[in-house]
């Protein structure tokens, strides 16, 4: 069975080194444009993530599929995060603060996937990719947290938790140890 890929990618999209800088339903700030539609990139991370996380290779089709497999990465970070976490405002709080550490974009080192991804080409571009990453990063977390706790239990679903050490790809964003 083949990996699911995005379907978001049209022919307007703008891009950023050779991500596509994909429209976004988000309150937070930052330079992706509003999503009119009823799905985002982040709504079709999600929804593919328990099938894609089995995959080692991927085959990139399009542009989009660099954004999903971000977003997927970083759903893996997340779920690390969320399994300590006893209830949803703990994991809110843990979402908040993995989304606005501190992290590599594609071309700096300690970027996982420097191989697949083109760096920057410029200062301006590279502040635009920070802010996108950080937007995705944000927003991820947040609707992450709809998901992943029961709302009666206030407990982290065990059908999520069972994900946490699965490697999509055999890469991870963090540092190996963290």
């Amino acid at each position: 069975m083949p990996a699911y890929h995005s379907s978001l990618m049209d022919s307007d999209t703008k891009m950023i080194g050779n991500m596509a800088l994909l429209p976004l339903k988000t309150q937070f700030k930052g330079p992706a444009p509003r999503e009119t539609k009823d799905s985002d990139i982040i709504d079709e991370a999600i929804y593919y993530f328990k099938a894609n996380v089995f995959f080692k290779n991927y085959e990139i089709k399009n542009e989009a599929d660099r954004t999903l497999i971000y977003v997927t990465l970083y759903i893996s970070e997340c779920l690390k995060k969320l399994q300590k976490c006893n209830s949803r405002g703990q994991g809110e709080k843990e979402m908040y603060t993995l989304g606005i550490t501190n992290f590599p974009i594609p071309g700096e080192p300690g970027f996982p996937l420097n191989a697949m991804y083109v760096k920057p080409g410029n200062k301006q571009e590279d502040e635009v990719m920070r802010g996108y990453l950080q937007q995705i990063r944000q927003e991820t977390g947040l609707r992450l947290c709809d998901k992943v706790f029961d709302p009666a239990t206030d407990k982290p679903s065990k059908w999520w938790m069972c994900f946490v050490k699965r490697q999509f790809m055999n890469k991870s964003l963090s540092a190996p140890g963290q």
